[in-house]
Parts: C-alpha cells; structure tokens; sequence
C-alpha cells in the first residue's frame, strides 16, 4: 500500500481546511467583537477591560498554532499528535464558552436594580448596551468550534487508517519499536503544546497585570525565549538521542514546575479585584500547563530509557513519502552485513 503524498489524500485536505476555515471565521468574529467594545469603551481606564484584548490574542495565538500544529501533524503522518489537536479543540471550544460569562463581567458592572434607575449603554445589561450587541458574535464562536470538531473527528478516523500504515514504514511490524516510536510521538506533541499553554498563560499575566517597569515583567518577558529554547533542545536532544542535553532538560522541566505558584495568586483576597475577570480562563491554562509540563516529563523519562535501542534513524527519517524499491544493486552491497532479504522498502 503506497502513502499518499502530504494532503494527497480528500481526508488530509479535509482535516486541514476545516482547521482554516474555522479559524478565518473565529478570528473574524473576535476581532469585530474587540472593535466594537474598542470603538464605546476606553480599555486602559479599568482592569476589568482588559479581558478583551485577553481574549482577542488568547485566540489569535491559539488558532494560529492550530493551524500550523495540523500542517506539521500532515506533513509528518504523526497520528498521536492529531488526536491531541483534536483534544486542544474541544478545550477552545470550552474556552470559548467561558469567555462569554468573562466578558459579561469586564463590562457589565450595574445590579439590575442600579440600571433601573440610572440605565447606562456600556455599564447595564438589556437591549441596545454594548454587552447586548457583541453577545451574538461572543456565542457564535463556540458554536462554530463545536460544529467543526464534529468534522474532525469524523475524517480523524480516515487519517488513523492511514497514518497506521505511514508508522509502519517507519519502524516496521516490531511491537516493541512501535512502542518507543509511539512514546517518541507523545513526547514531541507534549513540548510543543506545553509552549503554547505556557505562552498562554504569561501573555495574559503580561496583559492583566505586569507594568513594564516591574521586575517581574522583565523576568516573565525573558522567560519565554529561554522556554522556547529549552523546549528545542529538548526536541532536538530527544530525537539525536544525547543524553546529557535530555537530561539537563529534564532537570530543568521538574524546576519549571514551581512556576504555576502563580495559582495561588489568582485567588487571593488582595488580588480579586485584578483577576475578577479573567480567573476562570487564567486557571484553566495554568492548570493546564502543569499537567501538560508534569505530563512531558514522565513521559521524557519513559523515551530516555529508550535510548540506544535502535531508534535514532527512525526518528530522523520520520516523515515517510512515496515508498521505492530498491534496485537490485543496491541490495547486494547489503549482503555483506547478513542474508538478504529481497526487495526492501526505502523510507528515504
């Protein structure tokens, strides 16, 4: 069975413009909803305002990474790391919903009964406010994230098929090669979402709360390349197979986890007024996050042991094309290293 070329096939297609598609259309209905808030209300005036440019970069980044996750899930058959897109899908779409009681509460500050005596556009909640007009935009959103995960789970089923035999290219028939191959695949899903939830996380702590004079916005600003870098090296050791820079890696992965201290702030007394509006998403990412971080770690002690096993040129050529036969010249210049085995299948 010959794999198909990268989006050779109607599945692959599909998968891929469903990801674009919806993310125009998010994209598209969160920017005219930061516009219109933006055009009526002065954001720097309130904390509480600032949960909509939260939410327009929040999913700005996230559908931008989604997109460039399925291009490189396709482009490398990785099977696994679909299945965890379509996970991260569902969690916008959650997160979606969250974002329409969040916005709610950044603009409508007045009781009902505040507004039946005074009643204000920006401030109340009724026909004709501010919060009335952007309501409809705020719901569609999950409503399209939700339809398109149906579509993909749909053609993800046709892409397991698929890919199955792409990973057999790459390890062949060997259980215990599948395994470690596998367990290769998780670990390189894990980093690249963990940098996204840790990108998540400080952009909206460097939006909310952090002055660009404060120590702390300059720790948090310098964190992220070091994270990033960190995360490559990770990635690039875990597919060479050095064992030093994996192992000063993972050091360094189990320190990081002291980070999500930050937790506890989001709820304390002194800071309500702070996260009042943006708790409920700030808590899902960072709890996120150190489960994602936590996760990459075990999981990178599990590849560690691993190495040395036979897997290093199967992790460097593991994106299969079209399979060739081998001529028969360059079969006998492999008769000298054991018995032949005929025709072999070339991933390279």
């Amino acid at each position: 069975m010959a794999i198909e070329p990268f989006l050779g096939t109607t599945a692959q297609r599909a998968y891929f413009g469903t990801v674009v598609l919806q993310a125009v259309i998010v994209l598209a209905m969160v920017g005219v909803t930061f516009g219109m808030v933006d055009n009526d209300v002065e954001l720097s005036i309130s904390l509480k305002y600032k949960t909509l440019p939260c939410y327009l970069a929040l999913f700005a980044l996230a559908e931008l990474f989604e997109v460039f996750m399925v291009f490189d899930a396709l482009r490398l058959r990785n099977i696994i790391q679909l299945f965890g897109i379509t996970l991260f899908h569902l969690a916008l779409m959650v997160m979606a919903a969250i974002q329409v009681g969040q916005t709610r509460t950044a603009l409508v500050w007045r009781t009902a009964a505040q507004c039946a005596i005074d009643f204000d556009l920006i401030q109340c909640d009724g026909p004709g406010t501010l919060f009335n007009r952007i309501r409809p935009f705020l719901i569609v959103v999950p409503c399209i994230i939700g339809a398109s995960l149906v579509v993909l789970a749909y053609f993800l089923k046709e892409l397991y098929s698929e890919f199955g035999w792409a990973i057999f290219h790459v390890v062949g028939a060997n259980p215990r090669m599948k395994t470690m191959y596998q367990y290769y695949q998780i670990m390189i899903c894990l980093l690249k979402f963990d940098f996204f939830f840790f990108a998540g996380v400080t952009m909206q702590l460097l939006i909310l709360v952090l002055q660009t004079e404060s120590a702390e916005f300059g720790i948090t600003i310098t964190a992220i390349p070091i994270v990033l870098l960190l995360l490559i090296l990770c990635g690039w050791a875990l597919q060479r197979e050095v064992k030093w820079i994996m192992s000063i890696s993972l050091v360094l992965m189990l320190a990081s986890l002291t980070y999500f201290y930050k937790l506890v702030r989001f709820y304390q007394p002194q800071n309500d007024a702070i996260y009042a509006t943006t708790r409920a998403s700030l808590t899902i990412f960072t709890i996120m996050a150190f489960i994602l971080l936590f996760s990459t770690f075990t999981v990178g002690l599990r590849c560690f042991s691993d190495f040395d096993k036979g897997l290093a040129a199967s992790k460097i050529h593991s994106a299969p094309t079209r399979p060739t036969l081998q001529t028969k010249e360059s079969s006998k210049l492999n008769e000298t290293e054991g018995v032949p085995l005929g025709p072999r299948i070339s991933i390279e």
